[in-house]
């Protein structure tokens, strides 16, 4: 007999997009779990979003840096857009102050930093996470954490309680990021060295798949890979 997975058993959590505006979706769990690989750190049903224009791009221009280098991180849509709670609840760890560092679109910078990652985990969760922020839900056990966060950029500390929308940082390119973008994850603990990972739905979005061009209204969900989310509460602002 196999074991069960954790948390393949536990009610998905369903939230609100954590931010305006539009954002790709990738390591989706609708393409497969665990999402990223890996049952690490609570990531069993995790999800990434990196902020877009109409266009699907990441950032307005793709210098020289794009193929052989690195890039700064101001050069990316995503980075320091508002990053929202995605739930009633209460902050209950924060962590700031780890770098923004270099982005990298290069194969030639990316392989090496690959590599790396070993070295990253035995670091300790901060050199994974970055600047991060964990959410305890009102009504339930659980807990939500939103990951690479700007540095210095929080609007909250631990003890606060925040609702739907209350901005609770930028998004940064802190801890394990090779680009500017939002980690989001449910599980069943605050200590991510040992949180095990809870299914997420998202609400009230609407979604443009990598295959077509119009978007469609979505009540309850999760993002497929590659699509392009927007809230729908923020489109109708």
């Amino acid at each position: 007999m196999t074991a069960a997975q954790p948390g393949a058993d536990a009610e998905p959590i369903t939230l609100a997009l954590p931010f305006h505006g539009l954002w790709l979706v990738q390591n989706s769990p609708a393409r497969r779990v665990p999402s990223h690989g890996t049952d690490l750190l609570g990531e069993r049903y995790a999800i990434d979003f990196v902020g877009v224009d109409a266009r699907r791009r990441t950032a307005e221009h793709s210098g020289w840096g794009a193929l052989v280098g690195t890039e700064p991180p101001e050069m990316f849509f995503s980075f320091g857009r508002p990053i929202l709670a995605p739930c009633d609840g209460t902050v209950v760890a924060r962590h700031d102050g780890e770098p923004d560092h270099e982005a990298r679109r290069s194969p030639l910078t990316l392989v090496p930093y690959l590599l790396g990652q070993r070295d990253r985990l035995q670091q300790g969760v901060a050199a994974i996470a970055g600047n991060h922020v964990i959410l305890r839900l009102d009504d339930r056990d659980a807990y939500v954490g939103l990951v690479h966060l700007k540095r210095h950029s929080f609007r909250v500390d631990v003890g606060d309680r925040v609702t739907v929308g209350h901005q609770l940082a930028e998004c940064g390119n802190s801890g394990n990021s090779t680009q500017p973008h939002l980690h989001v994850q449910a599980m069943d603990s605050a200590d991510l060295s040992v949180a095990r990972g809870i299914p997420i739905l998202f609400r009230d979005f609407s979604e443009q798949s990598h295959r077509t061009s119009g978007f469609r209204s979505r009540d309850s969900g999760v993002p497929g890979e590659g699509s392009v989310v927007e809230s729908t509460a923020a489109r109708q602002d």
